[in-house]
């Protein structure tokens, strides 16, 4: 590609042709026209646009409004598409066709990238439970019993899962402190945030037929970023028996761009060792290829850097995770999302949730601009970041998920 190229991407990118993710945009002169976009440097191409100025007839699904088609095709055709379209981007005989069906980034309107089915979402990080244990049940086992034994989740709202930049709108509900005689109903005081990775579900599966671990690549499409914002007041008086209900369901933001899972093959990670045999659906020891992945999270607070959770130090993979969401013969459907839980590590400052920086708000987190927080004000914008490693020391990126906090309107 010649210097001049928008398709002569420096080897530092982190949307370089080693990633391609996908995602849906639309520009300003066609408001109303979704197309199918792949992230490549500064640019997204317009994979419909291309595919007809070359002539490729036999990629139906990149013509679609959102990716769901694309996902229901499976892997077979998600490998050929990622093929030609390594081929259009890096073949400079292509380059006059290929350049015309490019638009800058920044000029792109991104969009909720695929239509959700169902959600779920997990509870996958041991540091994550053992803190919360410790400080919801001092004295006593952080963990449950159950915890080591299986990946404890629940089934979300996908009508909620917003993309990002989407405003958050501070939830209401019943609230009771401990010293409380009875709930009172308002806007949460307690709103917190989760980084985590999420799983976007490509290939369907029969009801009544478990996913088997080594089954999980066939079925899952990619990858997003997710905060799962959460109102740890409502949450805290309404879970009790059942779990988690309003304080978790008013908004989940998802990242705009998917990235496939062909791209994460350097990215793959054994995960910590487990100290309790998991049962034989579960047991992931002698698997062909790990299921962990080695990625780096950022999450800032008004712009200043509060956390990095390693997603490598997640205890429970997304193939167990998987493996476990369809034991009891529930079915997956194209669309479905489930997300890993809060990503969080050893040391504070690699804890993925406000509720665990601040030890439930005993301990204020101190911004650089000398501002504290302990959860959530008006105005707070969250933005939560991560890259993996690729091929020959490139990173591969995921965009970014980002949220501000605003007022629940009067009345």
């Amino acid at each position: 590609m010649s210097a001049s190229s928008p398709l002569t991407v420096p080897d530092d990118s982190p949307f370089g042709v080693h990633n391609l993710p996908y995602g849906v945009f639309t520009t300003a002169d066609r408001p109303e026209q979704r197309r199918i976009g792949v992230a490549i440097g500064d640019h997204v191409l317009d994979a419909g646009a291309a595919a007809r100025a070359l002539g490729e007839s036999g990629f139906p699904a990149l013509d679609a409004s959102s990716l769901n088609p694309l996902l229901a095709a499976g892997r077979p055709v998600w490998t050929a598409v990622r093929a030609a379209l390594t081929r259009w981007l890096t073949d400079e005989s292509l380059r006059g066709a290929v350049e015309p069906c490019l638009v800058p980034r920044a000029e792109a309107v991104l969009h909720l990238p695929f239509e959700v089915a169902d959600y779920v979402d997990f509870y996958a990080s041991e540091h994550h439970a053992t803190n919360l244990g410790r400080i919801f049940r001092p004295g006593s086992e952080p963990l449950t019993p159950n915890w080591k034994h299986l990946p404890i989740g629940y089934h979300g709202r996908s009508g909620t899962i917003v993309v990002s930049g989407t405003p958050i709108i501070r939830p209401s509900g019943q609230r009771k402190a401990p010293a409380d005689a009875v709930p009172d109903f308002g806007p949460s005081r307690r709103l917190d945030i989760e980084a985590e990775l999420g799983f976007v579900v490509g290939t369907p599966s029969e009801l009544g037929s478990p996913v088997a671990l080594a089954d999980a690549a066939e079925h899952v499409f990619g990858v997003c970023l997710v905060n799962d914002w959460s109102a740890r007041d409502l949450q805290a008086w309404e879970y009790v028996p059942l779990g988690p209900f309003l304080g978790k369901s008013f908004a989940t933001s998802v990242s705009p761009w998917i990235v496939p899972l062909d791209a994460l093959a350097q990215a793959r990670t054994t995960p910590p060792e487990r100290d309790v045999e998991p049962l034989p659906y579960l047991d992931d020891r002698d698997a062909a290829e790990p299921s962990g992945f080695d990625i780096a999270f950022e999450v800032r607070l008004n712009g200043h850097t509060v956390s990095r959770p390693p997603f490598a130090a997640m205890y429970w993979t997304y193939a167990q995770m998987l493996a476990h969401l369809t034991a009891n013969g529930a079915s997956l459907r194209t669309g479905d999302l489930f997300a890993s839980g809060t990503i969080s590590g050893p040391e504070r400052e690699t804890r993925g949730a406000l509720i665990e920086l601040t030890w439930n708000g005993q301990e204020p987190l101190k911004l650089a601009d000398g501002s504290e927080r302990t959860f959530l004000d008006d105005g707070d914008e969250v933005v939560i970041t991560a890259t993996a490693p690729g091929p020959n020391g490139t990173r591969v990126g995921f965009g970014e998920v980002a949220g501000r906090i605003t007022p629940r309107p009067a009345g």
